[in-house]
């Protein structure tokens, strides 16, 4: 059995490419545009929302066309995913003095926390010794929660970096930052620059280099844009390396938890595995690796409808003020907890609205850290947790997912699933298994649950099936979430309307959506975002002249905020005018359009 052939795809979706206009957007870098292809997703059915997911994904793989921008499998790109991974080859022949660092902030900092324990669980299958570590702004917290506030601090990235490296004489950097913009990645990127006789720097992000943040970083002299054209220097001579493909906008605007996350995945599970093989690394061995993940995706939506519905059931209950649960097993189950700790900053979602659960809880998790659960209940993780806190309040109004695969404990999963049935019917599984593969257990695991997603892999994809099944695994719990908020109304066209203010990159996100959708000007909508975030009609002088530092924070304890803005900019009203209109209208998707409407 093949993967199955590429679904027919609606004309419109594949033929769209004014994203790479000059005059399209143009003052936005590519990571923040706004996709023509879902210009009406907030208004579609969820089996249109999918087929523009899929058109949206499907973007990462296209060829390279005639404009200035490198694509995934571009030759260049190809050729620097083949330098890097010899020098993870060097790494592994002197472990002991020897690192692999993978850093970011947000969804790339969970990533990185993925990505390192996945390559050292397979360094240690292989007999090798594990070499691999990683840093998220904000800490351990940070997986799990909105800690985004840390991203602004160069200093703190290069002190973080400075202190998981200690001791080492050869360290591999990989710092991810979608869009070339976090100053946590910029200040660690710096200081390899600052020691080159110990870092080789790579940089991991989806703008052309001349895209990446130029703002000031606030107490220091850097830019990214800065530290960018001088990793660009060196990379001549192979002392730091840029892995900057284009992969198109988000289906969401800015929303890089998406293809952004997808692409990192990608990008680096092909380096990893190309310096773990036994045999030589090839330019033929990358694009193929890059190609299988092109099959995946197709092979992935092939299952639109049963997605859709999962979708469906997902965004029911939300809608209805209940909550989706994600109960997972071994690294499927890690993507579930990845997934739903994103929904609150880029949603502004309860941490309640979506909770991933993970068997083994901390345990399985293996973070630097430990157990977080004392810090609070957006930290209790565990199946167990789950049947203790969550179980007991679950009605049919409540969607529950389970997330596993023919290799996990069966048995586990099916006593799980009568324990859930007993209180809610409205179960759904996400399964994957092998063509061939006896599925006895399974059988009755369908029995208990409304619909199941079977991804029926071909014994061809067996060499690379954990990453493939990860990957399919993520594509579907984007959909699903995103879907899901989207029937919630937190979704304005195609833009997050109702995101989290909490550090300087959302900050200039959240005044360009105000200007994008009032109409109004730069230091207008500016002044609105400020009155939203302090709540008050008319801006002091102590609130004009503080810090970016100071407004973030006082943000991230806001709700509504550019929504609140919005409301005032296009209607002229009081702040607290305009928390009426949305209490009275809670899905801001509908409040938006009553006052597009009125002004």
């Amino acid at each position: 059995m093949a993967f199955v052939a590429k679904p027919d795809r609606i004309d419109t979706f594949s033929t769209i490419h004014d994203w790479e206009s000059a005059d399209y957007e143009p003052t936005l870098p590519v990571s923040e545009k706004s996709n023509p292809l879902t210009r009406h997703i907030d208004r579609a059915p969820a089996s249109s929302i999918v087929k523009m997911l899929q058109a949206c994904d499907a973007q990462m793989f296209q060829e390279k066309s005639q404009t200035q921008y490198q694509r995934l499998l571009s030759e260049e790109m190809v050729k620097t995913l083949m330098e890097v991974a010899e020098r993870v080859r060097l790494i592994l022949k002197d472990p002991q003095d020897s690192l692999v660092v993978l850093s970011g902030c947000g969804t790339s900092g969970r990533l990185a926390f993925f990505m390192a324990s996945g390559f050292n669980r397979e360094l240690q299958r292989l007999n090798y010794a594990p070499v691999c570590s990683y840093v998220i702004a904000g800490g351990d917290r940070a997986l799990f929660s909105s800690q985004e506030a840390p991203e602004d601090d160069p200093t703190l990235g290069a002190l973080r970096l400075k202190k998981v490296s200690e001791g080492k004489k050869r360290v591999l950097f990989v710092g991810v930052s979608c869009g070339l913009s976090a100053p946590f990645v910029a200040g660690q990127l710096d200081f390899c620059l600052r020691h080159p006789d110990v870092y080789t720097p790579v940089l991991v992000g989806f703008n052309p280099a001349h895209q990446a943040r130029k703002e000031p970083i606030p107490g220091c002299t850097l830019t990214f844009h800065s530290v960018v054209t001088r990793m660009e220097e060196l990379a001549k001579t192979q002392k730091a390396f840029l892995i900057n493909p284009a992969l198109g906008p988000e289906a969401i605007s800015g929303s890089s938890r998406m293809k952004g996350g997808s692409a990192t995945k990608i990008l680096l599970e092909v380096v990893f595995s190309a310096s773990f093989s036994r045999t030589p690394v090839t330019f033929n061995g990358i694009l193929q690796h890059l190609r299988s993940y092109e099959k995946a995706l197709d092979f992935t939506y092939s299952h639109s409808e049963e997605i859709a519905a999962l979708m469906e059931a997902a965004g029911r209950s939300l809608q209805c003020g209940r909550q989706v649960c994600y109960l997972g097993w071994g690294s499927l189950g890690l993507l579930g907890l990845i997934d739903a700790s994103e929904c609150k900053p880029t949603f502004g979602a309860d941490h309640e609205d979506i909770r991933g659960f993970v068997s083994g809880g901390y345990k399985e998790l293996g973070n630097n850290e430990g157990d977080l659960t004392l810090m609070g209940p957006e930290f209790s993780i565990s199946h167990d947790d789950f049947l203790d806190g969550v179980l007991p309040r679950l009605t049919d109004d409540d969607a529950v997912l389970l997330l596993y695969s023919h290799s996990d404990d069966v048995d586990e999963v099916a006593k799980l699933a009568r324990r859930v049935r007993e209180k809610t019917s409205n179960i759904h599984a996400a399964y994957h298994q092998t063509d061939g593969d006896a599925a006895a257990k399974q059988d009755d695991i369908n029995k208990l649950c409304s619909s199941t997603v079977i991804f029926t892999w071909p014994q061809e994809a067996s060499k690379r099936l954990q990453h493939l099944r990860e990957f399919s695994t993520k594509l579907l719990l984007n959909a699903v979430s995103t879907g899901a908020h989207i029937f919630k109304g937190k979704v304005f066209k195609n833009y997050m309307i109702d995101l989290q203010v909490t550090n300087s990159k959302l900050y200039r996100r959240a005044a360009r959506l105000l200007q994008k959708l009032s109409g109004h000007s730069e230091s207008e909508c500016e002044e609105a975002l400020l009155k939203a975030i302090y709540q008050v009609d008319k801006l002091s002088e102590d609130i004009a002249t503080c810090s970016l530092e100071t407004h973030t924070h006082t943000a991230a304890k806001a709700k509504k905020v550019v929504p609140l803005a919005l409301v005032c900019l296009l209607t002229g009203c009081s702040i607290k005018e305009a928390e009426s209109r949305l209490e009275q209208q809670p899905i801001v998707r509908e409040a938006m359009e009553t006052c597009l409407k009125s002004s």
